[in-house]
């Protein structure tokens, strides 16, 4: 770490000539009073005479180390080369002192911010701008207070005053973490809804890397290790909201993760929207109530012909809408929200990543003539199942199902034991039963070890692995 001047004379206090006590007047001494002769001046006899038994007073004052803690300003020297604070202008240490002091104000938290609603509506142009994205929830790309923002609105589910949304928004808003979207501040428009601004980051969204509607053939994540950086970024985060905030995301999926540019890394965006529109309360109560509630209602949610997510009667639950493929059975019994539906939801974007898919495919049945639904995740239950052949029958071993699942466009240049593993931790994600899915503090770990096992592999190459194209396996 670089010292700076005023960190140097602080730990080495060495007296100057300019700050010297023999030319320096003493605080005590009245105005217009010379402090008297220096030591220099003074007979010899006298000064050994006066440093042998020195009194306990004047020897307190004469000594160098008390000096400096009585007098803290005689042991600063500054001069015209002296910036403010004490910081040397030419010296390099107090620049890069500056410098860091400098990048760690832009990494603090900033104090939220509670728009007007006249500023929403400049901003949008009265909301008749072009929409951001085609997604259900309007959202705008704009300018607010000379920053490129992100303004989504939401309806509030719970009547909330300007002092509870600026309560809520302290909390949520301490949150700094890379890996997740800032909100910057929230408005209150009326009692129906509530617009939420966040911080503009250059990139698109997870779901559009992996599925491009021009250019099937083409994903942007064309190599194994960028696929494993946004997992690994995503588990991070979600353990941050889960165990430093205890809080619940609720709007997990792959339309939620931004991929940024041109780190390829990820960031987790709508943060804090369940929080400030009501749709969750106290997820450790939303956990217990679910533990209560009868097994029938959850085992109804897994039937493969409803497809809608079922309502609770309880009317003081609090309740939302999911998104198709990312709802966990219990909240498709209840509605709620909890962070093990968090967990299922990443289990399911875990597929999306390894095998390239969406979380269910339609297609039609060429004998009954009916359409039929594949999810992802039976297809990956499939391909890591146990058994099958190894190359003596007809029958694909389990290596051969891994090769021919995951996805084509990285030309099988992956490490198939990593993949396979990636597979069964998402797997354990989305297990039916609540209890049996791991917390995103356990499945965090097992995605940074494998991404760890992923670097070693492409280290093993020593070749670019986006240029392998050679099938090891059929197909």
């Amino acid at each position: 770490m670089c010292k700076t001047k005023m960190a140097t004379d602080a730990a080495e206090p060495t007296r100057s000539p300019r700050t010297s006590r023999a030319t320096l007047q003493s605080p005590r001494t009245p105005p217009g009073r010379s402090a008297g002769p220096s030591n220099s001046q003074r007979p010899a006899a006298s000064s050994s005479a006066r440093t042998s038994t020195p009194p306990p007073a004047a020897a307190a004052r004469s000594s160098p180390s008390t000096s400096f803690s009585s007098y803290p300003s005689t042991s600063i020297h500054y001069s015209s080369s002296t910036g403010p604070g004490g910081f040397d202008k030419d010296s390099k240490n107090s620049l890069s002192s500056l410098t860091s002091l400098s990048s760690l104000r832009d990494t603090l938290p900033e104090t939220p911010i509670v728009y007007d609603i006249s500023e929403i509506r400049s901003a949008t142009n009265s909301f008749l701008a072009k929409r951001y994205s085609s997604s259900t929830t309007p959202s705008w790309l704009c300018t607010l207070r000379s920053k490129e923002v992100l303004i989504f609105q939401r309806k509030s589910r719970t009547a909330m005053s300007t002092f509870d949304l600026q309560k809520k928004l302290s909390v949520i808003c301490k949150s700094h973490y890379s890996s997740i979207i800032k909100l910057l501040g929230a408005c209150i428009s009326g009692e129906q809804h509530i617009y939420l601004v966040y911080e503009f980051v250059h990139g698109a969204s997870l779901s559009s890397c992996l599925r491009s509607s021009r250019n099937p053939n083409f994903t942007v994540l064309s190599t194994w290790l960028s696929r494993m950086q946004v997992a690994t970024d995503l588990a991070h985060a979600l353990d941050y909201i889960h165990t430093n905030m205890n809080f619940v995301h609720n709007h997990v999926k792959s339309s939620s993760v931004i991929v940024t540019e041109p780190s390829f890394n990820a960031k987790i965006c709508h943060f804090g929207a369940a929080q400030l529109c009501g749709e969750v309360g106290n997820s450790e109560d939303d956990e217990e109530n679910l533990q209560k509630r009868p097994e029938e209602e959850i085992a109804s949610a897994t039937s493969p012909i409803s497809s809608e997510p079922s309502r609770s009667t309880d009317r003081k639950a609090p309740q939302f809408q999911g998104t198709v493929g990312y709802m966990s059975p219990e909240f498709q019994a209840s509605g709620v929200g909890t962070k093990k539906s968090d967990v299922y939801a990443f289990g399911v974007v875990i597929l999306e990543l390894v095998s390239g898919e969406e979380p269910y495919k339609y297609r039609v049945d060429k004998e009954s003539k009916e359409i039929k639904r594949t999810s992802v995740i039976d297809t990956a239950a499939d391909a890591v199942a146990e058994g099958g052949d190894d190359g003596d029958g007809g029958g694909l071993g389990k290596e051969a199902r891994v090769r021919r699942w995951v996805d084509r466009r990285l030309r099988d240049s992956f490490p198939v034991e990593v993949a396979e593993k990636a597979t069964r931790v998402a797997l354990d994600c989305v297990h039916v039963d609540v209890d049996r899915r791991p917390d995103m503090r356990r499945v965090a770990g097992k995605i940074s070890k494998l991404y760890l096992d992923s670097v070693k592999w492409s280290n093993s190459l020593k070749m670019p692995t986006d240029m392998i194209s050679v099938s090891l396996a059929p197909r």
